[in-house]
């Protein structure tokens, strides 16, 4: 379990995804209803015709659509959180790689989207790189790579921030067979060491070998799901499986199975085509060079480490015992104290002072009376005093006062009109 304490990795509740036409008439209901519960450290095939609202699916768990009604949650929250998002692993449909970097350039590349150091980027990569198969091959460019090639290089980078889940669509396609058996016993690997993987495929014997549970989506419904193994299980029927038997044993068998009135059927078992294949190759890899992908090496590095339980480091956490204090004598202590460097330089006298110098305390009443100091005023101009007269409209008297010039009686009797 997560340590949100959510019981499913994924988790939707009845997510509906309409289109609407060029009029906004709902046209084409993608997914409608849909009820997905995926839980940790689980493989869950999602599967579906074209067309059925599986990578719609996906993209609303993604964020990179917005349903039309609905919830859907990724670890216990939404992917719009940065926190949860970093902790998914994504590979689309088709791998829209720069064709013009190296395969060591790419991942480098979506390792910096991460924030990952340059170490850590240079050792998942070197990882990676063997993992998938392609350490011989880092250095071409992308563009150079054959399609199977290309999602082997897809995977890795879904891969370089460690993430908790691993969303894939369609991750064999255009692989060959021994990729194909490479990539899913690598899956298996994953889920064994704590990731959850949701698998997107139309390669039924792919899902087949790897998922606990599957889910068959048709016309955005769920039509059906459960446990790989149950859903596929004949109820009504039993198969013995033995070792080589003469004519005349299973002849008795026959008619032992008969007599209990039901049919039997002795067959020779057959391998799948994949393993024969497989092995073919396989052989043919000791003796045989080649200048395309190889086998990858397995999970190595940094996807190795074994995932730590929760409550298992809670537990850890609580019955670890407190350490008693030690009483050390003085020999000791004088073994394990520190020798005492040698004294820095003396600074300079007068730096000294002027950094030691304290300020001089002024009194309560000095505080208070002091005033800040003004700005010296600004000298008046001159005043001219034969405009002044003018304006005054009087005369100085003989003791140097001024008068008031009285007007004449026509100018006062026409300011009165």
């Amino acid at each position: 379990m997560d340590s949100s304490g959510s019981s499913y990795a994924i988790e939707t509740i009845n997510l509906t995804k309409i289109f609407p036409d060029w009029w906004g008439r709902p046209k084409v209901k993608a997914v409608v209803d849909l009820n997905l519960k995926v839980r940790y450290n689980e493989i869950y095939g999602f599967l579906g015709p074209n067309g059925s609202g599986k990578t719609t699916t996906i993209k609303m768990l993604l964020n990179l659509l917005h349903p039309m009604k609905g919830h859907a949650f990724v670890l216990g929250g939404r992917s719009t959180d940065p926190a949860i998002a970093a902790r998914i692993g994504y590979l689309p449909e088709e791998s829209y790689l720069y064709r013009y970097l190296t395969a060591r350039e790419t991942l480098d590349f979506y390792g910096r989207i991460f924030g990952l150091p340059a170490p850590v980027r240079k050792s998942r990569i070197d990882t990676l790189l063997e993992m998938v198969g392609l350490a011989g091959l880092g250095s071409r460019r992308i563009g150079t790579y054959s399609k199977g090639m290309m999602r082997r290089i897809g995977l890795a980078q879904a891969l370089i921030n460690d993430p908790d889940l691993l969303i894939l669509d369609e991750p064999t396609s255009g692989m060959d067979p021994i990729g194909t058996r490479q990539i899913k016993d690598l899956l298996l690997e994953l889920a064994r060491r704590g990731k959850t993987i949701l698998l997107c495929s139309h390669l039924l014997a792919d899902v087949e070998d790897v998922c606990d549970r599957i889910g068959i989506m048709y016309g955005g419904k769920m039509q059906v799901e459960g446990p790989v193994r149950k859903l596929l299980q004949h109820r009504d029927e039993l198969q013995i499986l033995t070792g080589p038997l003469p004519p005349k044993a299973r002849e008795e068998i026959e008619s032992v199975v008969r007599r209990e009135g039901s049919w039997c059927k002795i067959t020779t078992p057959v391998d799948k085509l994949e393993t024969f294949f497989v092995n073919i190759i396989t052989k043919a890899q000791e003796t045989q060079p080649t200048s395309g992908a190889k086998p990858g090496t397995g999970i190595q590095g940094f996807l190795a480490a074994q995932p730590v339980s929760p409550s298992r480091a809670v537990l850890e956490q609580l019955v670890a015992k407190k350490p008693q204090p030690v009483s050390e004598s003085s020999a000791d202590r004088a073994k394990t104290e520190p020798t005492e460097a040698a004294p820095p330089p003396a600074p300079k006298k007068e730096l000294l002072e002027h950094l030691t110098e304290k300020p001089v305390e002024k009194s309560a009443s000095e505080v208070q009376t002091e005033k800040p100091s003004e700005p010296p005023a600004a000298p008046k101009p001159a005043v001219r005093q034969d405009i002044l007269k003018k304006l005054l409209g009087g005369r100085k008297g003989p003791d140097g006062s001024t008068e008031q010039t009285r007007l004449p009686e026509s100018e006062e009797r026409r300011d009165a009109e």
